[in-house]
């Protein structure tokens, strides 16, 4: 095993890392930490992204989230965050070995017919291994990486940092309650077995829907700390994209009826619509294949979403502000509802939009963003906003499967799509839905 995959080879390579982000950050900072000028910020953002791109830990999955959120950065970080793969180098056998003598015990290699040495995948937090039931299913073994509770504090720590000193410049979005959900959410992550109740909880509620596919659990060969599913195959994204159109839209509607059935049926979203965590078989059945970042919102927050809708289709304030304040938005004026109404009227465009059509029609891919920062000097003029921390992931939800079908090239009516999930809507019967599932 070389250095360079060995734990102390990481605990180096993180040192080194911390060093180069905490001087990056102590130069931004008496730089003013974001300047109005793009190509100084462009500099910078090359800079952290190199820097962060080298670990491949927990704060480039911090720094992938960010990039997705609308006005969490200037747009010259936001777009060289984004660049920032998932696939990190994996530790080797010697390490998988130990580990796996502590979740299983010394035995624990007799308890599976066949184990890979050599990971399929490795991420921020953990690798995956293929593996073979002793009757004979294949399996995938998601096995976390040493004292990553330590290493995920000492991140949000140093993302906690950065996003005060970007607080104290620019004045638009405070970030408290996106640093307390994003910090929420991955230490979440780090217990398998609340992963493993994500997994038994979307297995329910998309119970009978042929087009997704949600791997088994295999609760004998789990702890907090491995995690053991059936094997899914499938294909990434992005071979899809040459696939005809018709197939295209087919995993359109699949991933947005995937996520979308959940949220407004149960209250509940998978946060994280990252190109790794599904794939597709060849008939379009969307394969989802991770579920550490899940969202439960009260169901007041999905009532909000769906009058906010009407309320834009109809020039209805009174009912914007009510679904605003379920969010929970407070102190909201006239003027800060002419500025969340620019940023909402355009995430519900296409569902109001009666007609087949894309996601996107202006043709621009960073049409989003423009809109953000037109939305941004509106938020600095009447003085900033808090977003709430349930914003945070259903914000994230929306604009990362906008994505997905812009990259499909997608032509639904997501209307239609959109009315299909709500017709019947009733919060009571929404929340006596979520109290079973996640009981």
């Amino acid at each position: 095993m070389d250095e360079e995959n060995s734990i102390g080879g990481r605990v180096k390579r993180y040192a080194h890392v911390t060093q180069q982000v905490g001087s990056l950050a102590a130069k931004m900072a008496t730089q003013r930490l974001f300047s109005s000028d793009p190509a100084d910020n462009r500099q910078k953002a090359v800079a952290l992204k190199n820097a962060l791109g080298s670990l491949k830990g927990p704060i480039m999955k911090i720094a992938q989230l960010l990039s997705t959120i609308p006005d969490a950065l200037p747009p010259e970080f936001a777009e060289e965050l984004s660049h920032l793969q998932s696939q990190a180098p994996s530790m080797g056998w010697p390490f998988v070995k130990r580990r796996m003598t502590a979740e299983l015990g010394p035995d624990w290699q007799e308890k599976f017919a066949g184990f890979d040495h050599h990971a399929v995948a490795a991420a921020s937090l953990g690798q995956v291994h293929r593996a073979t039931s002793l009757d004979g299913q294949l399996l995938a073994c998601k096995l976390q990486y040493p004292d990553m509770s330590s290493v995920v504090q000492a991140d949000l720590s140093q993302l906690k940092l950065m996003l005060n000193m970007y607080d104290a410049y620019d004045k638009a979005i405070n970030s408290s309650n996106i640093i307390q959900e994003i910090s929420s959410r991955l230490l979440e992550e780090l217990d398998y077995r609340q992963e493993s109740k994500h997994l038994e909880m979307y297995s329910k509620m998309l119970n009978g829907e042929s087009y997704v596919k949600i791997p088994k659990v295999f609760d004998d060969l789990s702890t907090g700390r491995l995690l053991t599913m059936s094997w899914l195959d499938g294909d990434p994204l992005m071979t899809a994209k040459e696939r005809p159109l018709e197939e295209r839209n087919q995993i359109a509607r699949n991933m947005f009826r995937a996520w979308y059935i959940p949220f407004y049926k149960y209250g509940i979203i998978h946060g994280d619509p990252h190109l790794g965590n599904y794939k597709f078989s060849q008939d379009g059945t969307v394969n989802l294949l991770d579920f550490g970042c899940v969202r439960v919102f009260p169901p007041s927050f999905v009532k909000g979403v769906i009058d906010l809708y009407f309320a834009l289709r109809d020039g209805n304030n009174d009912l914007a502000v009510s679904a605003y304040e379920s969010w929970g938005f407070t102190n909201i004026s006239k003027e800060l509802i002419e500025v969340l109404n620019g940023w909402a009227g355009y995430l519900y465009a296409p569902l109001m939009d009666n007609r087949v059509r894309a996601i996107d029609e202006t043709g621009r891919g960073f049409y989003g963003r423009e809109v953000a920062s037109k939305v941004h000097d509106q938020l600095l003029n009447i003085g900033g906003v808090t977003p709430p921390s349930e914003f945070v992931f259903m914000d994230r939800a929306a604009i990362g499967l906008g994505s997905v079908f812009l990259h499909l090239k997608a032509e639904l009516n997501w209307y239609n799509e959109f009315h299909d999930l709500i017709k019947d809507f009733n919060v009571e019967d929404l929340e006596a839905r979520q109290k079973i599932i996640t009981s």
